[in-house]
């Protein structure tokens, strides 16, 4: 054990929140709290005083704040984080002795027992205390040592020492020579408010033509952003919009034969017309991009853009830099396979190529190109399929040049890699969402996501469905299943987003049994999709998203609570700003071929609607209201009118007909 200095002898440990160690950072956006605790203590019998220092990265000077006492020695306060960017924080205690003296002071009084030496003593931390303090305060302590030594009635001066208005100005200059200071300075990253909240919608823009077998243009996925729009989407992402290589070019429904017209996978990325900093000549130019992200701006919605480090074995990159890529003994480049499947028109690249550095600077070129083009969300294709290091590096970077960047982690895979991708700085997460259906399993894993430490920096983003993912239930449930699964992602996550026009035309045809691949998937073929067909879910859509707009409860991942109905086909939960100004209440029914029921148990008190009086539950969905009383009411929801009750709680003012809104 190294003793650096002596002097020292409060333990500071147990802070949280602390990632790994403080290897990584937590995420805040603006105006959010960081609530921090800690364990200090210290030997003997001593007062300990604790204080939690903060700072943004670019501030040269820390901010502090005093830590409370919880009891066994634990200890919290919290700061507010107000901009963009990097903060540090952490923990600072020390044995406070004016705070011990005054404590056995007044025991002394008690008792009886104050002597002028015990003033004595407390005059000089009084004196000490002068010389630290500002001006004004500098001479109030001046007097009151002046009170303390003097000679007179102890039990008078006594009286004066124990005034709270020294212990306030004491505690504002305490003695911190001996000050310990925990290990780590502990980081937090404070993203933009789309980070946290923000509804998404996917799109191939050669799918946005005007028939059928047109291939569509940027300008034409420009045209269809009013469309967008109505719906109250906030972020459009494209897959990759890059030229496509012609070399072992799949055809429909991922077929190895490839037909003339047949237009190959977007994440075929290269070709001769250009690789990943290019747009593919059938979509426009870089001209019409800048045109579709200006349109975009202009209604309130943000391009963001597919990140997939692979290239098509006509990619310059493969003529150019062979040493970045993997050769086999034939001689011929390394495809992308996942046994018995194989993807011949992809090169996945070499990380561990000796010529690592060069591929990484590339490769991050890449992401700031975009940037330069106003991009600043972009989604990551596999990225548990590369090295942990190059995202950390990669992203770190990054977001010291644009602090505003936005990364979505497309991963569906184990559960530690996704929380280490998270860890490492993707700003959002992709989840298991999609396949859990039961009311135990939502519980289960929404509670994980939102009430352990996941939620310091896990952000979760739920899809019911994207091009690679069409669950059994979506295909056997039809559109009342794509209604419950729209009211269950857009409201149990901030942030959620469909793969549309399949999920709002509520297309549910696999490719075969057992898959959940789509038939005529768009990843390989154009589709013309009929958007103004009646069974469309655009309406409801619309109103989901207007829901989210207006409620503030909605916005975060925080304040989520599920509760009891006696039926285990409808979920119950609520989410509610932390002064309860503004709690919905969220009823679904999770069986998309029937009718349920059940008795709902809410606890009234803590959504602040408790008391003898009955209050107004307001269905935001369909607009109808229900008087109920006290905790237990009865619910009944049929799939194929409407699965979902999204109620916005209201509680009675004192006139008999009108109700007080939580704003």
């Amino acid at each position: 054990m190294r003793i650096d200095d002596g002097t020292k002898r409060v333990v500071i440990e147990d802070v949280r929140p602390e990632i790994e160690g403080g290897r990584f950072p937590i995420k805040r956006i603006p105006g959010e709290r960081v609530i921090v605790e800690a364990a200090a203590f210290s030997d003997a019998h001593d007062v300990v005083a604790c204080s939690l220092v903060y700072r943004p990265e670019r501030a040269l000077n820390w901010s502090e704040t005093p830590m409370q006492p919880l009891g066994q020695d634990r200890w919290r306060a919290e700061f507010t984080v107000d901009e963009v960017g990097m903060y540090r924080y952490t923990v600072e205690a020390w044995v406070d002795f004016f705070l011990t003296w005054r404590r056995d002071l007044e025991k002394r009084a008690v008792a009886g027992q104050v002597a002028h030496v015990d003033l004595l003593i407390g005059a000089n931390l009084v004196r000490e205390a002068s010389t630290r303090a500002a001006r004004n305060e500098a001479g109030y302590l001046g007097e009151m040592f002046t009170l303390l030594s003097a000679t007179g009635d102890p039990a008078a001066r006594a009286a004066a020492a124990l005034d709270p208005k020294l212990l306030a100005v004491m505690r504002r200059f305490p003695d911190k020579r001996h000050a310990a200071r925990y290990d780590h300075e502990l980081a937090v990253v404070v993203d933009r408010p789309l980070a946290v909240f923000g509804a998404w919608y996917e799109m191939f823009p050669r799918s946005c033509g005007r028939t059928a077998d047109e291939h569509g243009t940027l300008a034409d996925c420009a045209a269809r952003l009013p469309y967008l729009a109505e719906m109250g989407f906030d972020v459009l992402y494209l897959p990759p919009i890059t030229p496509i290589g012609t070399s072992y070019r799949k055809g429909k429904n991922n077929s190895t034969e490839c037909q003339t017209g047949d237009v190959g996978s977007p994440w075929a990325i290269g070709s001769e017309a250009g690789g990943h900093k290019a747009v593919h000549p059938q979509l426009g130019t870089l001209a019409d991009f800048q045109q579709l992200r200006t349109r975009a701006a202009e209604l309130g919605i943000e391009l963001a853009l597919d990140v997939a480090y692979q290239c098509s074995p006509d990619h310059p990159y493969v003529r150019e830099h062979p040493e970045w890529f993997r050769f086999r003994p034939d001689g011929t480049v390394q495809y992308a396979e996942n046994p018995p499947k194989k993807y011949q028109d992809i090169y996945p690249f070499d990380f561990e190529t000796a010529h690592w550095r060069q591929l990484w600077d590339e490769l991050r070129s890449v992401v700031l190109f975009w940037i330069e083009q106003g991009v600043k969300i972009f989604r990551v294709d596999n990225p548990h399929t590369k090295p942990f290091g190059f995202w950390q590096w990669l992203i770190e970077d990054v977001k010291q040049r644009n602090p505003e960047v936005i990364f979505l982690a497309e991963a569906f895979t184990r559960p530690r890699v996704m929380q280490h991708l998270a860890q490492l700085g993707f700003t959002q997460s992709y989840t298991y969402f999609a396949w859990r259906n039961s009311k135990s399993e939502l519980t289960e894993y929404l509670r994980e996501l939102t009430q352990t430490e996941l939620a310091e920096y896990f952000r979760p983003n739920a899809w019911p469905n994207t091009p690679d993912i069409l669950t059994e239930y979506l295909q056997v449930g039809g559109r009342p299943a794509c209604m419950a699964r729209l009211v269950l992602a857009a409201t149990l996550c901030a942030s959620y987003g469909i793969y549309g026009p399949a999920f709002e035309l509520c297309d549910n045809r696999a490719k075969e049994p057992g898959s959940e691949e789509y038939l005529d998937s768009e990843k390989y073929q154009i589709r013309h999709w009929n958007l103004d067909d009646p069974r469309s879910l655009r309406h409801l859509i619309a109103r989901v998203n207007h829901i989210r707009r207006d409620n503030p409860a909605l916005q975060t991942n925080a304040g989520l609570k599920f509760h009891a109905v006696d039926n285990d086909q409808l979920i119950c939960y609520s989410k509610s700003t932390p002064d309860l100004s503004n709690v919905i209440l969220v009823v679904v029914n999770l069986d998309p071929h029937h009718v349920h029921s059940g008795w709902v148990d809410i606890p009234v008190e803590e959504l602040g609607v408790g008391g003898p009086r009955s209050y107004q539950v307001h269905d935001l969905l369909s607009d109808a209201r229900f008087i109920w009383q006290g905790p237990r009411n009865y619910v009944q929801l049929d799939p194929h009118v409407i699965p979902a009750h999204v109620f916005k709680l209201r509680r009675w003012l004192r006139s008999e007909h009108q109700f007080e809104y939580f704003l």
